[in-house]
């Protein structure tokens, strides 16, 4: 049993993560951290969590805690990832990895200096919607494709528990940084391709501080593909995904979400060749078994940190090209077996 330690026990930890853990076979949470010591120690109680910290290094320096899992506010994750890795603890940390490539790069450094496992949150590889539709595409089953769609939506207001959504110094960017890179992400991991140039287009508001508050980015994929991205901190949830071939259509209309039942439609034409009902409810128990199997050397992780900075890579770009607005160039990132 691979026991967890969790910086930053907050908002997503308490949704996502611990009921992900509470559906592990191979995982449980011994250690948490927060900022405040006494809020430590009260979510710790509130969820039957032995040891509470206040400090990043006492957690990843603890012998209750064999691997480390970041889920601070953006800016934070660098130091954070750093303090396991100088621990020798494997660390997996939450999207975006970091608040650009450069800090990304500095993390996957680090990590393969010092020979620690080193993983990105990328959780929606696990959802059984994005796999199917991943074997649809590989099988052919689309023809060659086309276009490809992915949106993420939510709202964002003033009540909401991430306030530090709106401060670019903390956040890295708006809706792009937040849920823009679980579109890029999954389009990157169905298509099985890579991103050459991005287009992006940002809209703010009064609300919306420093950072977007909804965007649209054009993505080319270097076999030939073009990919939008819509995102916003302003629109009911919503996530449909939608990959166009030359002889057929995959469509889902909530793909990426986590808690009801997913269709996925094949078309041809006016006609719906297939529909398939899946449940992504247990992708976040999946995501940390995974990462223990990659502790005990059972199997890789399929998400390594040089996955979570070729998305830096993608993100940075966006963010240029709104500045610029002209096409920016995407860097690869060289790692085992790809450019």
């Amino acid at each position: 049993m691979v026991r967890f330690g969790i910086i930053g026990f907050g908002l997503h930890a308490v949704k996502r993560l611990m009921p992900g853990f509470g559906l592990s076979k191979k995982c449980r949470v011994t250690a948490l951290s927060r900022r405040n010591l006494d809020q430590a120690k009260h979510s710790a109680s509130e969820h039957n969590i032995p040891l509470a910290f206040d400090s990043v290094e006492e957690l990843c320096q603890s012998p209750e805690v064999d691997a480390v899992f970041v889920t601070t506010p953006n800016s934070f994750h660098l130091a954070d990832v750093l303090a396991a890795v100088d621990a020798g603890k494997p660390v997996l940390c939450e999207k975006p990895l970091a608040m650009n490539a450069a800090q990304c790069r500095q993390m996957v450094e680090a990590a393969r200096r010092k020979n620690v496992l080193f993983g990105v949150a990328q959780v929606f590889r696990f959802n059984e919607s994005v796999r199917r539709m991943c074997e649809h595409v590989a099988g052919g089953d689309i023809g060659r494709l086309v276009f490809a769609r992915s949106e993420f939506s939510f709202f964002a207001d003033e009540a909401h528990p991430r306030k530090w959504l709106y401060d670019g110094a903390v956040a890295g960017g708006g809706p792009i940084f937040d849920v823009g890179v679980h579109c890029i992400d999954t389009l990157r991991f169905i298509l099985q391709d890579e991103v050459v140039r991005v287009s992006a287009s940002g809209a703010s508001d009064q609300r919306s501080g420093d950072v977007e508050s909804a965007a649209a980015l054009t993505l080319e994929f270097s076999r030939g593909a073009l990919g939008t991205v819509l995102v916003s901190f302003r629109a009911e949830y919503r996530t449909p995904l939608e990959l166009v071939g030359e002889t057929g259509v995959l469509l889902a209309d909530d793909a990426l979400n986590v808690e009801h039942p997913i269709e996925i439609q094949l078309r041809r034409g006016d006609e719906v060749v297939s529909r398939q009902t899946l449940s992504n409810r247990s992708v976040y128990a999946q995501q940390v078994d995974a990462f223990a199997d990659a502790i005990e050397g059972k199997s890789q992780f399929p998400i390594p940190g040089e996955e979570g900075l070729q998305n830096q890579e993608i993100l940075d770009a966006a963010l240029r090209s709104i500045k610029s607005g002209k096409a920016e160039a995407v860097p690869g990132v060289h790692r085992a077996g790809r450019v």
